[in-house]
């Protein structure tokens, strides 16, 4: 969706975000769901996102995931917790070769107020990619979000799609579910809990909040401050993801010595 008139300039420091109308309009990019869309330069791009993206169901389809760890036979998925809201245990996970595993939530990690969560399948026969965490993203940064949109009926995951944009801002501090990262690729319902990857194809963020809600209600800081109104305008025009970093961290906390190769994370 286009912005129309509507340029700025983002800047931000740890205290201040100055905006300005002298750059250039930006747009809100168009999925891509098939091949046909994809450049010769960004089909292995395609694929490793294809890989590592998962749909998330219960007795329909909720969302989308991403395989995030593998640890022996145990495979972690990490997705939106609003996502898994929608339905009720058991979930599953269906894979990008169309097999559905039944999975249980993950509890050892605390996630605290961020709109993550994780669940956990077992393939003792077939091995699946993992993502690899990239280092934390920049505004102007080229982006590809992947993920499977939801059906007209909600029983059933579109196809796969896979949508390029660039970040375009990036807030001092997250707003409330741990949202910190905007950009202009668009998403739509079921896509939330997917990758948002680089040009390399590492994560650098999960989808969770689309452009332009259907309710428009304040923007709020997870520190429970509200966004001034000239760049709650803004928020709402964007995309965003939780980044990724934050996840790390989470993550990394009660990590054992033997599992210290738990993220393949890139150097």
């Amino acid at each position: 969706m286009d912005w129309h008139n509507l340029t700025l300039v983002v800047c931000i420091s740890s205290i201040s975000l100055t905006l300005s109308a002298s750059a250039p309009v930006v747009s809100i990019s168009d999925p891509c769901n098939n091949r046909d869309c994809i450049s010769p330069q960004s089909e292995k791009l395609y694929q490793q996102a294809q890989s590592i993206t998962v749909k998330v169901m219960s007795k329909e389809f909720l969302g989308s995931g991403i395989l995030l760890r593998k640890q022996g036979s145990v495979y972690t998925v990490l997705t939106n917790a609003h996502v898994l809201q929608a339905g009720e245990p058991p979930y599953r996970i269906q894979v990008s070769n169309g097999r559905i595993y039944t999975a249980k939530l993950a509890r050892s990690l605390n996630l605290g107020k961020n709109d993550l969560a994780l669940l956990q399948f077992k393939s003792a026969d077939i091995v699946y990619t993992v993502a690899t965490i990239g280092s934390k993203a920049a505004v102007g940064q080229e982006v590809f979000v992947a993920g499977f949109p939801a059906s007209e009926e909600g029983s059933e995951g579109k196809d796969f799609t896979f949508t390029p944009g660039k970040v375009s801002l990036v807030l001092p501090k997250p707003l409330e579910g741990g949202y910190q990262l905007g950009y202009t690729n668009a998403i739509a319902n079921g896509m939330s809990g997917g990758p948002l990857l680089n040009r390399r194809g590492q994560v650098v963020g999960i989808n969770g909040m689309q452009a332009d809600p259907l309710w428009d209600v304040p923007s709020v800081f997870a520190d429970g401050s509200k966004v001034d109104e000239r760049l709650h305008k803004i928020i709402v025009r964007l995309s965003w993801a939780v980044p990724m970093d934050r996840v790390v961290q989470m993550m990394q906390k009660p990590v054992r010595a033997k599992d210290s190769s738990v993220l393949n994370k890139a150097d």
